[in-house]
């Protein structure tokens, strides 16, 4: 498991490729490339390849302090897993939209491959830091060094590119990373585990009273937690990837050894200084520094 998660900090320090977004070296992408409409988590609508009115010619967002005020909790939400710089800095060699207009509409179109290719690099090198995983270690990476392989590509060639494809061939070795993972966990922990009927893959749990629940190892790939109450739950080694966690309560919760867990899904969810994270994740900053409700 990940012990202290430093396998986890360590393996993503090593890793030539940030995989953790940094807005300082990308050209604003989210807030052009991606549409929004007018919904709770964006204040009005705005269409793909069209600039966002608060982006300014730095690149920088003129209203980021007030995001959440304003109606635009999306904005907060939003990770690229480093696609953002990838494209900006390396696929087209630092020249932004602005200063080639010509290129601009393919930029806009590589930018959620590169994202799609990135997050798969998260949940892979995740899965090269889990110790149980070892019997198909040779396996991720190679599945790690062919994705590499694949960012570092042109803007043309990761237009033709399969990447629904590449994503099914690298979600069975996750799938078989999780097994692993889980069975061990399961020795590991001594407490029995007492599983609801209704959790599972895909399960949905919108709204679920799972408060102080103890999820420990649960398969919830791909559930729905929308809203869903999970406040003081046990999360340690359930696999997470792909939980829509919108609105989900996990205040007091322990998510320090969750499988595949992301920063998208922690700044979609209402934590506070009591909820436990891996090391390689960060605090969001919309958390309350206490676990009284504001």
């Amino acid at each position: 498991m990940l012990e202290n998660h430093d396998p986890l900090a360590a393996s993503l320090e090593r890793n030539p490729l940030v995989l953790q977004a940094d807005c300082e070296s990308c050209f604003g992408l989210c807030c052009v490339a991606l549409p929004f409409a007018a919904s709770a988590d964006f204040a009005a609508d705005k269409a793909a390849g069209t600039p966002c009115p608060s982006l300014q010619a730095d690149f920088r967002c003129g209203v980021h302090g007030n995001l959440r005020q304003l109606g635009f909790r999306g904005c907060t939400v939003y990770d690229c897993f480093g696609a953002g710089q990838q494209v900006s800095r390396h696929t087209f060699g630092g020249r932004d939209w602005r200063q080639a207009p010509e290129s601009a509409k393919q930029m806009f179109e590589v930018f959620p491959v590169m994202r799609q290719l990135h997050e798969l690099l998260w949940y892979v090198t995740v899965a090269l830091s889990l110790q149980p995983a070892r019997p198909i270690h040779s396996e991720l990476r190679l599945a790690l060094e062919e994705t590499e392989r694949l960012v570092h590509l042109g803007p043309e060639e990761l237009l033709e590119l399969d990447v629904s494809g590449h994503r099914a061939r690298i979600n069975s070795l996750l799938l078989r990373t999780s097994e692993l993972v889980r069975e061990e966990a399961l020795r590991r922990f001594k407490r029995p585990i007492k599983r609801h009927k209704a959790i599972g893959r895909g399960a949905d749990l919108i709204g679920a009273k799972l408060k102080g629940a103890d999820l420990r190892a649960a398969n919830l790939r791909g559930a729905y937690l929308i809203a869903a109450d999970l406040s003081g739950s046990d999360l340690r080694a359930a696999d997470l990837i792909g939980a829509d966690f919108r609105d989900a309560d996990i205040r007091g919760a322990d998510l320090s050894e969750s499988l595949f867990l992301t920063q998208f899904q922690l700044n979609a969810a209402k934590g506070d200084a009591g909820t436990k994270l891996p090391t390689a994740l960060a605090r969001p900053a919309h958390w309350p520094a206490s676990g009284k409700r504001r």
